[in-house]
């Protein structure tokens, strides 16, 4: 009897040690997860990663090592080529994906229709800045009505990229003489070039980061449009683009770009990911957005954190990508009025 009911506790210890156990734990437990980023090192994606990598793994269970690794090209479509169709799809791979991705995808300007970005699952938004529209005080255009009057030359760095997309409405939808002057690489080559009165001036999603390239601050520059999902809480007197809708033509394509460019940040990780490692990736990452050590890093390097749950970043990105078609037609013929590329490329 004695021994029956020796292995009978043993038996019930043995249960309760299990259901303790946790699976995700004794996953990442001696793992590494990779930060695939972008971009080569030095620029922001750079550094939102690293910062990632150096924090956020501190909330994962198991205490799994944050590996960054840089993977520049093809503007982003090299990591997430690697990402979707080389990497493991088991939770330890997670990127931060281009911020305009699913409005290039939704447009058909993706230069490989063969990823589609509703295969990823999206972790979390480190940042939901605003996309600005600004000229130099050298300039002489102070206000977006200056911009309807007078040509204003703005640095970019290609065809198709945010800012001639955004000008391309604003010149077709609001009248404004907007010019892209495209082939700068680096923000670093657009503030040299607006120094030099090449330009009038550049767009930013960062722009405490451009008031801190000038010994006068926020005097060298005017603020003239904002594009986001609601104002900038630093930024309140700057015109919201989405606000300047008048029709409702111009309500479709401000609403679509203004959903478009406010993700960021966007993190994601790949698909067939297991939802309870997905679930502590999450977790994971809304701790870190809070962490005070992680908020003091980005404090130092004028990095901003507005994150987003994985959840929100989702729905959003969703939205972006099923834009009715008829939408998407409007948007695309607003684009192509006002002196923007609205055809899919080669």
């Amino acid at each position: 009897m004695g021994l029956r009911i020796f292995a009978a506790f043993v038996c019930l210890a043995w249960s309760a040690t299990a259901s303790l156990a946790d699976p995700v734990e004794d996953f990442y437990k001696g793992k590494q997860i990779r930060f695939i980023i972008r971009a080569a090192p030095g620029g922001n994606y750079d550094q939102y990663m690293r910062l990632l990598a150096r924090h956020m793994v501190r909330y994962i269970p198991g205490n799994p090592e944050g590996l960054p690794v840089n993977m520049p090209g093809g503007g982003g479509l090299t990591s997430l080529n690697y990402t979707l169709n080389v990497a493991p799809h088991d939770g330890t791979v997670v990127t931060m994906v281009t911020s305009t991705a699913p409005m290039d995808q939704a447009l058909g300007y993706a230069k490989t229709p063969n990823i589609d970005l509703r295969s990823l699952q999206w972790i979390g938004n480190v940042s939901d800045e605003n996309y600005f529209l600004v000229t130099s005080r050298d300039s002489g255009i102070r206000t977006l009505e200056d911009a309807i009057r007078k040509e204003t030359r703005l640095a970019g760095a290609g065809a198709g990229d945010t800012q001639q997309i955004l000008i391309a409405v604003s010149n077709s939808l609001l009248g404004t003489k907007f010019r892209s002057i495209v082939g700068y690489r680096t923000g670093a080559e657009m503030n040299l070039a607006v120094e030099r009165h090449e330009v009038d001036g550049r767009s930013t999603t960062n722009l405490p980061a451009l008031f801190a390239t000038r010994p006068e601050g926020a005097a060298a520059f005017h603020p003239l449009m904002q594009a986001g999902l609601e104002k900038s809480r630093e930024f309140p007197d700057v015109p919201l683009l989405r606000d300047l809708a008048r029709t409702p033509e111009q309500k479709v394509v401000f609403e679509f770009l203004s959903r478009s460019v406010s993700p960021g940040r966007p993190v994601a990780t790949n698909n067939k990911v297991p939802p309870d490692r997905l679930a502590a990736l999450r977790r994971a990452f809304d701790l870190a957005m809070k962490d005070e050590q992680l908020l003091e890093d980005a404090r130092r390097q004028n990095l901003d954190i507005s994150p987003w749950t994985g959840d929100k970043l989702q729905q959003v990105v969703a939205e972006i990508l099923n834009t009715p078609a008829a939408d998407i037609t409007r948007i695309r013929r607003a684009i192509s009025a006002g002196g923007g590329d609205a055809s899919p490329p080669k």
